[in-house]
């Protein structure tokens, strides 16, 4: 399952987490039950209670809610319990002003609140959705270097048993196609035009014209003693080892 985001109390972004973390962060209080939450698949961002069935947690019961007491009346104006002789003898005080009601106090403050968090919400959104699909695409590009590791092996072997860079069909190294995966479409064996040995990995199926087509290269370096990471696709989807 897709991980969870969340906002916090100070509506900062957090994520992705499990949903076991999620529920963790629950109970402590870092996210309350109408806090806001969202995952891959959700059209926006979402109050916790929604998944509450789902994750386990317990919402607030009808029972609860509605030991709640209602708003306190307003006080009878002493005028109202004074004697009729008195009235009689003393001018009426003017008729208080009419009060707000209660509910129509809640709905006021109800739409106070309401309408910033429908405003943060957007903006969490519209934060949250592309740096989700930065790490999809991140994840895809790893997928793509791990599956890449068995062919370095093959390489490195023939590189340092027979003092020589290897090319495809030479040994166990196949055609630059059978090296086609889930996110790479062909991978070239050789020598660089700056005399180091390696492969050139080409992407593809990644559904992001920033990668489908891009290239990136593991080199042995020129005294063949360590592996060097380098690519033409942008920093933010490569590992750590291949940026710069």
């Amino acid at each position: 399952m897709s991980g969870w985001y969340y906002a916090d109390r100070n509506r900062e972004q957090h994520g992705p987490v499990s949903s076991e973390e999620l529920v963790t962060h629950y109970r402590f209080g870092r996210i309350a039950l109408d806090g806001l939450v969202w995952r891959e698949g959700l059209p926006e961002w979402q109050p916790l209670r929604t998944f509450a069935d789902e994750l386990g947690l317990a919402p607030a019961t009808s029972e609860s809610m509605a030991s709640t007491p209602p708003p306190v009346p307003p006080a009878v104006p002493a005028a109202a319990v004074a004697s009729q002789d008195r009235l009689l003898r003393t001018p009426v005080a003017p008729a208080p002003k009419p009060r707000m009601s209660g509910g129509k106090i809640a709905l006021i403050v109800a739409a106070v609140l309401l309408v910033p968090c429908l405003g943060i919400g957007a903006i969490l959104a519209a934060i949250s959705i592309p740096a989700y699909n930065d790490y999809t695409l991140r994840a895809k590009v790893s997928q793509a270097i791990a599956e890449s590791e068995p062919l370095k092996l093959q390489v490195e072997s023939i590189r340092t048993g027979e003092d020589r860079c290897p090319g495809n069909g030479e040994g166990d190294i196949g055609t630059p196609e059978s090296y086609a995966g889930t996110y790479v479409t062909r991978a070239i064996v050789g020598e660089f035009d700056d005399g180091t040995c390696g492969f050139e990995l080409e992407f593809g199926n990644t559904g992001n014209a920033q990668i489908d087509g891009r290239k990136l290269w593991w080199d042995m370096g020129t005294d063949g003693s360590a592996w060097n990471c380098s690519s033409e696709i942008d920093d933010k989807y490569l590992p750590l080892d291949c940026r710069g």
